[in-house]
């Protein structure tokens, strides 16, 4: 299993939700972070409580449906001169439910795959070649494991076009210690998910983040988290690493 204790993690939405949790869970570990939302002031509380943890904690902004801002962002994460060890791209939006989804609109689609698929690859595309360098790196890829409704058919398309391209991607790595995974929170009862979502955000930890501890050189995974609720690390690593590829949806 992967020590994190004093290596770099950027962490996407992590203003709330899965991906608050996901930096203190990580914060706990010795891990630094650097934390993204659209607006630094969102990040506040998850900084300061991630602090108070012993660890360093940086702060980036950006709008990911700009690939500028994207750009922009990525500029400032280099300007702070650390190694980033871990990507979590846990950022995503859902559009609207199209009850008549026969006319679903064609923005949803071109936001959907700008800030679920577009962004989360451009972050990809940039860190890979220094973590290849170096001869490390994790990166996670939030999936869904959405299927059979056209009324969220941008989202849908949206994340199994991520989930391909992770897969594809992953097969150029396969077999080194950069290691490319998915990972599916499930429904859970988030800002994205709503309020009648069965599984609380808390369900998702160790399972969403354990493609950043596993350590056996297998890219292309697909870790659905709930499958990992109320385990240990220890116990989410083990089980994740004996199975070689994870059943996926896609």
């Amino acid at each position: 299993m992967v020590d994190v204790k004093g290596k770099w993690a950027l962490i996407t939405g992590a203003s709330r939700g899965i991906g608050a949790l996901t930096a203190l869970f990580l914060a706990e570990q010795g891990c630094n972070l650097i934390l993204h939302s659209r607006t630094i002031k969102h990040l506040e509380h998850t900084a300061n409580e991630a602090k108070k943890k012993g660890v360093q904690v940086h702060t980036v902004f950006a709008e990911l449906s700009e690939p500028e801002q994207v750009e922009r962002m990525l500029s400032r994460i280099d300007d702070l001169g650390v190694s980033v060890d871990i990507v979590l791209n846990n950022a995503g939006l859902q559009m609207g439910y199209r009850t008549d989804y026969l006319h679903t609109p064609v923005s949803d689609y071109e936001v959907s795959l700008r800030i679920n698929t577009i962004a989360p690859m451009m972050i990809c595309y940039h860190f890979l070649p220094k973590m290849i360098e170096k001869g490390f790196g994790r990166i996670v890829n939030t999936s869904s494991g959405i299927a059979n409704e056209p009324e969220q058919a941008g989202y849908s398309a949206s994340k199994y076009a991520l989930n391909r391209v992770t897969v594809d991607l992953g097969s150029k790595v396969n077999g080194s210690d950069v290691i490319i995974s998915l990972a599916d929170p499930g429904w859970c009862r988030t800002d994205l998910g709503g309020p009648s979502a069965p599984n609380s955000p808390e369900s998702t930890i160790p399972g969403i983040v354990v493609g950043a501890f596993v350590d056996d050189q297998v890219s292309g995974r697909y870790f659905p988290a709930q499958d990992f609720c109320g385990m240990s690390l220890t116990e989410a690593v083990k089980k994740a690493q004996d199975l070689t590829l994870y059943p996926s949806p896609f």
